[in-house]
């Protein structure tokens, strides 16, 4: 099987960023973007989704979070594309379910070729420490734009912001690695009626 790796530069006049990612890892990861929640989140992503997973940023945060986190989720959604190829023999669709006390997420998503992003998370602050918690919404949007998936995120039940967050993405890392894992029965044949995703 062909290495399932990646990495993705991406310079603007707002945001320099690079991203090294490794489908088929084991959850090792190394951030630094000057956004340590943004971090912590992104840890759940490789230790759940079981990709290893390096993001070094350069940002405007002297003028807020915005453009590095939704260009964090554009670049990881380009190394992402990048890495998953052809999508030739893997599962293309993935799901989770994951709890963190009193709050509870589902994630769905499908290696579509079509980008789509519903999120419905009824935060119940609007930040966690200072971290402005709609900037979640940007960074799916610009993961899903660039990696051509479709993906679902509902936060069913949680009065903790910082846990309806987690697990949400704990639920992210978990649906995306059964998305992308090979299925034997489906070796060397692409999940679509199409021929093509």
């Amino acid at each position: 099987m062909a290495e399932r790796k990646a990495r993705v530069e991406r310079n603007t006049l707002e945001t320099q960023i690079t991203v090294e990612i490794d489908l088929d890892g084991t959850g090792k990861s190394g951030f630094d973007t000057g956004v340590p929640f943004l971090e912590h989140m992104m840890d759940q992503i490789a230790r759940h989704g079981l990709v290893d997973l390096n993001i070094v940023s350069k940002g405007d945060l002297h003028i807020d979070d915005h453009h590095t986190v939704e260009d964090i989720g554009i670049t990881l959604g380009q190394a992402f594309k990048q890495a998953v190829g052809d999508k030739k023999g893997i599962r293309r669709y993935g799901h989770a379910y994951v709890p963190l006390d009193e709050a509870l997420s589902r994630v769905v998503i499908d290696l579509s070729g079509r980008p789509g992003l519903i999120m419905d998370v009824p935060y119940t602050r609007g930040a966690v420490g200072g971290f402005d918690v709609d900037l979640f919404a940007e960074f799916f949007q610009g993961f899903v734009n660039h990696s051509m998936v479709t993906l679902h995120i509902d936060n069913l039940k949680g009065k903790n912001t910082h846990h309806q967050i987690e697990t949400v993405f704990k639920a992210f890392g978990r649906a995306l690695r059964m998305a992308i894992e090979m299925d034997e029965r489906m070796a060397g044949i692409t999940p679509s009626t199409k021929g093509s995703l």
